[in-house]
């Protein structure tokens, strides 16, 4: 099969920049290729560099920012699911047990009444009622007895209710459902590792004030 080559001829070309008075000089190749087909193939080589290098290399990087793009969002909505989901069982299973109103009307409980006042009075002083049963102030006893029992699950008996019943935010609602159901694994679960009312009941503060910054957003920085 014949074929014709023809040998690569150079051009020069000067380029100036503006911002200094060097010279650079760049030297093109071009190459042709023909064959009996009449087939020409054609390739420009410049500075040394293949241009088709190049621009494969930038669209297999844009190809991978797409990917990594994807699988990125892909990550972040899978936690957010996983979040509303966990929210709505909190939420059924809290108004299928937890106390609430007998009637259907609204909540008298609403902020600034005597009645909102008298719920969170007592929210907060049964919890230190609690603590002070459990540490073993009041009523003081050797032996584990009821009224350490009851200042160890005081927080769960007296105070969510009570903060519950008032007419509050959506957040503290969900708040206060997330303790409904967290605070009793975890009155049963810590006394097979420490047996100690006073712990129990640390362990359930910490849970309400970890809850309350999470979800009443007590942690965010302000703009």
């Amino acid at each position: 099969m014949s074929s014709l080559v023809l040998r690569p001829f150079g051009s020069f070309q000067f380029l100036k920049h503006s911002s200094s008075s060097v010279s650079q000089v760049r030297f093109s190749r071009f190459k042709v290729y023909a064959n009996s087909n009449d087939i020409v193939d054609a390739k420009t080589t410049v500075g040394g560099g293949e241009s088709g290098l190049e621009t494969s290399n930038s669209v297999i990087s844009v190809e991978d920012d797409n990917k990594y793009d994807k699988s990125s969002t892909n990550a972040s909505t899978a936690p957010v699911s996983i979040e509303k989901d966990l929210k709505k069982v909190v939420q059924k299973t809290a108004a299928t047990f937890a106390p609430r109103a007998s009637t259907a009307t609204k909540n008298p409980a609403v902020p600034g009444s005597v009645l909102y006042t008298v719920f969170e009075v007592q929210a907060y002083v049964s919890m230190l009622i609690g603590g002070a049963l459990s540490f073993n102030l009041v009523f003081p006893s050797n032996e584990p007895d009821i009224w350490r029992l009851m200042g160890m699950w005081s927080i769960w008996m007296f105070t969510v209710p009570s903060l519950r019943a008032r007419d509050c935010s959506k957040n503290e609602k969900e708040a206060l459902n997330y303790l409904f159901l967290l605070i009793p694994l975890m009155n049963v679960i810590i006394p097979f590792f420490w047996k100690s009312f006073a712990a129990v009941w640390s362990a359930d503060t910490v849970a309400f004030l970890g809850m309350y910054a999470w979800k009443m957003g007590w942690l965010q920085r302000k703009e």
